[in-house]
């Protein structure tokens, strides 16, 4: 009879097991309901978004060596700690922020291509050179002028230029005649609504910069190739200037007629033009622009297209940041050193006087 009993027990204990068995089941077979879950990059909601934190374990951000790499390195070093703070309320948490120097404008485009680098500064030029591998998202942004005419006339009816609280992310190169006969005459010209004939340009004594200069050689050759079909280098009476300086040293001494230079290098050298060239009218009275160049896009903050790190979400994330980063005064501390303002959001096609360019530095090579 007790062996009957403990038999009916065994049995019910073994229902019980049974039924409980079923009550914990979470419907799939491979199902473990005991286990704790693993943690994730994206279990935690951000900002009140409802949306999970992507998780960025190192973001890597390459700087050409414009400067001295060691200079670059401790300006920018707050960038990380900035990047990372910006980065989180745009929905990233970034474990690291490492920053390096190329050891070149090539090597930080090569970078980029290669994937080995997530974000790169580097200047319209070497953007339009690495465009396979790199793509460009914002442009940097500095003061812009009082005149931003393409028109020779307006810059001559509107001296002197003087810049403005407006942030501009291009600037213009100009044809400066200067005090000699023949540049007054040329400015006589302009500012008499007619156009100068090549005979006329090529007549002229001109002093530019060199091949690799933007706004002393490389702009001022497309606005020639536009106007005339011609290049500085068809030019029969020209000298290059080791600087800017000595090119208006030269326009004040009367040995050149014409120089190129970028917009507001008149306010620059305007000291200069009394206090060292000898001259004694201001370089506004003794000088006029005889041609204005298109615009010469300002640095880019560019991406990789082949980084592992980078997605859409990432690039509008990375826009937000620094534009934002660039409004407060840490920021501008850091950006200061490659004389940056701010940021705006760029397009390729803004870049595609510079594809033009380097087509040219490309012909001259060979």
């Amino acid at each position: 009879m007790l062996k009957k009993k403990m038999t009916l027990v065994s049995v019910f204990a073994l229902v019980i097991a049974l039924l409980a068995g079923c009550g914990s089941s979470s419907g799939s077979g491979n199902s473990t309901p005991d286990a704790p879950s693993s943690p994730t990059s994206t279990s935690e909601p951000t900002g009140g978004s409802g949306t999970a934190a992507q998780t960025i374990e190192e973001l890597k951000i390459s700087f050409v060596p414009s400067k001295d790499p060691d200079q670059i390195i401790t300006a920018t070093d707050p960038l990380k700690e900035l990047l990372k703070s910006q980065l989180a309320s745009e929905g990233f948490d970034v474990g690291k922020v490492s920053i390096d120097v190329g050891t070149t404008y090539e090597a930080v485009g090569e970078a980029l291509t290669a994937g080995t680098t997530d974000v790169g500064f580097i200047p319209g030029g070497t953007y339009a050179l690495y465009d396979d591998g790199a793509e460009v998202i914002l442009t940097a942004t500095r003061a812009g002028l009082s005149n931003d005419s393409d028109q020779a006339k307006d810059w001559n009816d509107n001296k002197p230029t003087q810049p403005t609280s407006d942030q501009a992310t291009y600037y213009r190169a100009l044809f400066i005649a200067g005090p000699s006969d023949k540049g007054q005459a040329l400015a006589a010209k302009i500012n008499n609504g007619e156009k100068l004939t090549w005979e006329e340009l090529n007549d002229a004594n001109w002093a530019v910069m060199s091949t690799s200069s933007s706004a002393g050689y490389i702009y001022p050759t497309l606005w020639m190739q536009d106007n005339y079909n011609k290049s500085i280098t068809d030019l029969s009476h020209i000298v290059t200037s080791d600087s800017y300086g000595s090119s208006f040293a030269r326009l004040a001494a009367g040995q050149v007629d014409i120089i190129v230079a970028f917009a507001d290098a008149r306010r620059d050298y305007e000291e200069q033009w009394t206090n060292e060239f000898g001259r004694k009218q201001s370089i506004w009275d003794e000088t006029n622009i005889i041609g204005v160049t298109q615009g010469i896009y300002n640095d880019t903050i560019s991406v990789s297209k082949n980084s592992p790190t980078m997605n859409d979400e990432l690039k509008a994330a990375l826009q937000e940041a620094f534009i934002a980063i660039a409004q407060t005064e840490e920021g501008k501390n850091v950006i200061a050193v490659y004389s940056h303002e701010g940021y705006k959001e760029a397009q390729p096609s803004d870049y595609d006087g510079e594809r033009k360019a380097q087509e040219i530095i490309k012909n001259l090579k060979k």
